[in-house]
């Protein structure tokens, strides 16, 4: 085993779980999930059957990771957060057939004590805000917070914030790269 699982954390056969990957205290991976290389999984974070993981995302303490849900690599997923799958779930109605699917891109961030609504996707490097309730589609490098979640800004894939000149350019503080925004949407340009 190529990988560390804490004493007190289940994982149940037929599990796929990378290289360097770290599961702590009193987590639970089910059957069928997949976790990518050097992945960090806090405590007490359930994923279900058939979630996959890319490779080093980081899974803080209480997130609940539910089937429908696959995250590229360089996903954070903040204390707390969870992924919803059925969109009307009642106890006496059995929709396991109904899951819908929600895909996090490479790269995003999902801030502490967000709620993902299945069947909207997160696109690379967006950034949801502590507390955030996603019901739409959250395209690439936005900034979104609330309840409902809405669209504040634009984020670098350093995590900064971008401050748009008028020739539609940004630089992130951090690393240098250059963003350019065009019709609505955001693209690094180098």
């Amino acid at each position: 085993m190529s990988y560390f699982v804490h004493p007190t954390a289940v994982v149940d056969d037929n599990c796929s779980i990378g290289d360097n990957t770290k599961i702590w205290h009193f987590s639970h991976i089910m059957s069928g999930a997949v976790l990518g290389e050097n992945c960090n999984i806090g405590q007490n974070v359930v994923i279900s059957p058939d979630v996959v993981l890319g490779k080093n995302v980081k899974v803080q303490n209480n997130v609940s990771i539910y089937t429908g849900v696959t995250c590229d690599d360089d996903v954070f997923l903040g204390p707390s957060c969870v992924f919803t799958n059925v969109i009307n779930p009642r106890s006496a109605v059995n929709r396991k057939n109904s899951y819908l699917k929600t895909h996090v891109g490479k790269g995003a961030t999902i801030g502490a004590n967000a709620t993902i609504v299945c069947g909207k996707d997160i696109a690379p490097f967006a950034f949801i805000g502590a507390g955030a309730v996603v019901t739409q589609t959250i395209p690439a490098y936005a900034l979104v917070v609330g309840n409902p979640a809405k669209q504040i800004g634009w984020m670098s894939e350093y995590g900064h914030r971008l401050h748009f000149n008028e020739g539609n350019t940004a630089t992130c503080p951090e690393s240098g790269q250059v963003y350019k925004l065009e019709n609505g949407a955001v693209e690094r340009i180098n």
